[in-house]
């Protein structure tokens, strides 16, 4: 398994290569520069920490395409700065885009008309601000057990961040929606680097597209959106998996028929029945499998690591929950496998897509201490105690459970 050192001395030799200075790191701090536990043992033999433009070392996965998970360290405030935000692609081509002369195609055989959108026509229309967590539907693929194909995430592919943005419907009633409309889709700036690999298209219903929270945005964090979190404007689907936010959008088609590129089927999809779902999008839908849309209710310990050392007496255990827009209702905190809980204390309230932060107060006893979370939203529903498998390894929202040593 990839070891501390052998990650430290990677992030820093990246860091010396590129002629950034080096950090300093803290015994504490080192702990950041461990990968997620729990992902199979081979992703030891290839990733690293690594330092990209703007960014805080992240756990490099892959480099083309470029995907850079957060430590969980990153994940403990509410809001996720931009430079420990993750970095997720499907295609290895991504152009540097620049304001100036950026524009938007918006049409398709759904739509009355067409038109083209520039970056300071977006900045014209009335602005809209969402806090919303950004979560790659892969994330803790790298769990699953029988392990399964795709990008090996452990627990950081996502953040949660203010973007801010014009409403996707302001933008759409620019050429009007034909009756026959059923689906909106998506192209970004990025391409493929080989002619075989398909062009990544994502398409959301009409009915999600025109929701309020929908937006196209071109701000993140009060700032305008990093290069590699789709600079000059991306697409933002709050409570849905990642998939669908569009990075570095380019064209914005109206469909009278459903998507059929790859990345709508076969790819990123769910078996029928598997997960709740309560609303779902049905033209893509067949017998089988259905695409996968809103986040299911999720927590995650972000304070300390499984094995930690801890002092015995109080010790405050903290971590963030979310789920697919329905609100957190409550975390529930197990010290006994299970058997009991207790509720944890909810800390700010900033949306219903937003992490909503919790913390425990654990009495510490001497020796092993177990801490097991339950998130619960305002449905009614909760984690699972065991993995719904699925073959793309999605929804993983099984209770974290970890042991702290006094």
């Amino acid at each position: 398994m990839i070891t501390r050192r052998h990650l430290l001395g990677t992030a820093s030799a990246a860091l010396a290569a590129s002629g950034v200075g080096l950090p300093k790191f803290s015994e504490a701090e080192a702990a950041i520069a461990e990968l997620t536990p729990g992902v199979p043992e081979g992703v030891g033999s290839y990733a690293t920490m690594a330092k990209l433009p703007g960014k805080k070392p992240l756990i490099q996965l892959s480099d083309r395409p470029p995907n850079y998970e957060a430590p969980l360290e990153y994940l403990r405030t509410p809001i996720t700065p931009n430079d420990q935000f993750y970095v997720r692609y499907h295609l290895s081509d991504i152009p540097e885009l620049k304001a100036e002369g950026y524009k938007i195609a918006v049409g398709g055989d759904g739509a009355n008309a067409t038109a083209e959108i520039t970056l300071d026509d977006l900045k014209k229309m009335p602005a809209v601000e969402v806090v919303a967590v950004n979560q790659c539907s892969g994330s803790r693929r790298g769990l699953s057990k029988p392990h399964v194909q795709g990008v090996e995430w452990g627990y950081g592919a996502m953040g949660c961040a203010r973007w801010k943005g014009a409403k996707l419907k302001d933008v759409l009633d620019k050429v009007g929606l034909k009756k026959e409309a059923i689906e909106v889709s998506f192209n970004g700036a990025d391409g493929p680097a080989v002619a075989a690999t398909p062009d990544f298209i994502k398409s959301i219903p009409v009915w999600k597209a025109i929701e309020e929270s929908t937006i196209i945005a071109y701000e993140m964090n009060g700032v305008p959106l990093p290069h590699l979190n789709g600079f000059p404007a991306r697409i933002i689907v709050p409570g849905w998996t990642g998939t669908y936010w569009m990075k570095h959008v380019i064209a914005i088609n109206v469909l009278t028929k459903p998507e059929a590129n790859f990345w709508m089927n076969p790819a990123y999809r769910i078996p029928v029945g598997k997960f709740p779902l309560r609303d779902r999008f049905l033209s893509q839908e067949n017998a089988a499998s259905t695409p996968i849309t809103e986040m299911v209710v999720n927590s995650l310990i972000t304070s300390h690591r499984n094995g930690d050392k801890v002092k015995a007496g109080k010790v405050t255990v903290s971590g963030m929950a979310w789920d697919g827009g329905y609100g957190i209702s409550s975390v529930q905190v197990s010290t006994d496998g299970g058997k009991s809980w207790s509720a944890a204390k909810l800390g700010e309230d900033l949306g219903r897509f937003a992490f909503r932060p919790w913390s425990f107060d654990l009495s510490a006893k001497k020796g092993k201490n177990s801490v097991m979370v339950n998130a619960t939203n305002k449905l009614g529903q909760s984690q699972t105690a065991e993995l719904i498998f699925n073959p793309a390894g999605y929804h993983n929202n099984v209770m974290q459970n970890i042991t702290l040593t006094a």
